[in-house]
């Protein structure tokens, strides 16, 4: 029988670049950090921001109606110079390869910024979530699990939750896999439950880790999460997680938005109560007590802190100059475009960038990986302690060379990741010279 696996695969993810995408803004950051790095090699550059191979697949399920529908996927694989491909996959009905590939590219960067041995890869299904039934989304995950089992693996690809993908995916994922495999193999994703080799502290990271970079960042200047009137855009795991966070700490949530609409409130939201509307499957659309809004909204709030924490490209050269906060914490995948980054640079807006601030979450999927490769178990305890050393050891660092070099964090985060990943690649060529392809 024919093997019915990947319908397109192929090196050299540069063919048929968008000149205004995600990627082209990931390569030419590349460009810009070059400089600071001191990385002149072109060839090498070209190395780094190349992804190894593309992977697209055509996913046909079958409708609770009788009617059958195919999906496009994709898993892209960056860079492994440094480790395993590490990256989510998302259900999103914008998804395309433009999209995952700049997602997989910042996967190798992120994974470099906090030195975790792991290199970047990332997938998606072009497919609204919320058009399917939960019998519907298994069989949509485990029809895609099959036409990519063969170019994943606990010490080649590991993926992981993203958006509208959560710990039942991940499940859903390793058990087709040890389908397709004929192996027992929890390390082949991470995000998953508790009962299925999941790590405790995973559910909370990605907010746990934004959070502790945001409070050295702070620290370092003199200023306090407490007090600090915040506005997140953006409550799925990490927006609502940083807004119970932030809160915790003293901090006003003083605005927020899902994919509905965006409430306000100057007092401080009740984030507890959010969250258990959220939780019972409501929206902010049909909070009946406020008075709602444009989910962009929060973007411009006033607020001494804006948490992008929702989508990529959200703030843009057309709206930056509206924003107010004087600090914005990235929990979002690229929210930012180069153009608005620079507008904000000269307004003197202190971003924390997605490669640095968001890293939480790829870190513990490492220490999940770590558990499930060597059958052990962590307390939550010993993970969030893990996690905020080795995330204030990054913002150090990334602190440190933008200090020296007079540049941004992104920057100066970019420098940093791609002299690593520069370095590895020198060690696995020959006599460190570097040639396009593998």
């Amino acid at each position: 029988m024919p093997a019915r696996g990947v319908a397109l695969s192929r090196p050299a993810g540069r063919v048929g670049m968008s000149t205004d995408g995600a990627f082209d803004r990931f390569t030419r950051t590349v460009d810009a950090a070059a400089a600071i790095a001191g990385i002149k090699d072109a060839a090498l550059l070209e190395r780094i921001k190349t992804p190894d191979r593309i992977h697209e697949v055509s996913i046909p399920i079958a409708r609770d109606d009788g009617s059958q529908a195919i999906f496009t996927g994709y898993r892209v694989q960056h860079n492994a110079a440094r480790g395993p491909y590490k990256g989510g996959i998302r259900y999103h009905a914008n998804v395309n390869l433009d999209e995952v590939k700049a997602l997989a590219a910042w996967m190798s960067i992120k994974t470099a910024v906090v030195d975790i041995p792991l290199g970047g890869g990332k997938g998606g299904i072009t497919v609204d979530p919320k058009t399917l039934s939960r019998t519907e989304l298994e069989a949509l995950t485990r029809s895609y699990t099959e036409r990519i089992w063969r170019v994943i693996g606990p010490q080649v690809d590991i993926p992981a939750p993203d958006v509208n993908t959560n710990s039942q995916t991940m499940d859903w994922i390793a058990h087709e896999y040890g389908r397709q495999s004929r192996t027992i193999s929890p390390a082949v994703v991470t995000g998953k439950s508790l009962a299925h080799g999941g790590s405790a502290g995973r559910d909370t990271a990605t907010a746990q880790g934004g959070f502790e970079v945001l409070h050295d960042a702070l620290g370092a200047t003199g200023e306090s999460i407490d007090g600090a009137a915040v506005a997140i855009q953006g409550f799925g795991n990490a927006g609502a997680n940083a807004a119970i966070l932030l809160q915790r700490a003293g901090a006003r949530i003083v605005a927020a938005s899902d994919s509905t609409a965006a409430v306000f409130a100057a007092d401080g939201l009740p984030v507890a109560q959010l969250v258990e509307h959220k939780a019972k499957g409501g929206s902010f659309a049909d909070l009946a007590d406020y008075e709602t809004r444009p989910t962009e909204d929060p973007l411009f709030a006033e607020a001494d802190i804006l948490v992008p924490a929702a989508l990529e490209g959200q703030i843009t050269s057309d709206n930056a100059e509206r924003v107010k906060a004087r600090w914005i914490l990235e929990l979002a995948n690229g929210p930012t475009t180069p153009e608005a980054d620079a507008m904000l640079e000269r307004r003197r807006v202190k971003v924390l960038p997605d490669i640095l601030a968001n890293a939480g979450g790829v870190v513990v999927s490492y220490y999940e990986w770590l558990q499930n490769l060597h059958t052990e178990k962590w307390l939550r305890e010993e993970v969030e302690a893990r996690l905020a050393v080795t995330m204030r050891r990054a913002y150090e660092r990334v602190s440190e060379l933008a200090t020296f070099k007079r540049a941004s964090f992104r920057l100066a985060a970019y420098a940093i990741a791609i002299e690593r990943i520069a370095a590895a690649l020198r060690a696995e060529s020959t006599e460190g010279r570097i040639v396009l392809g593998r």
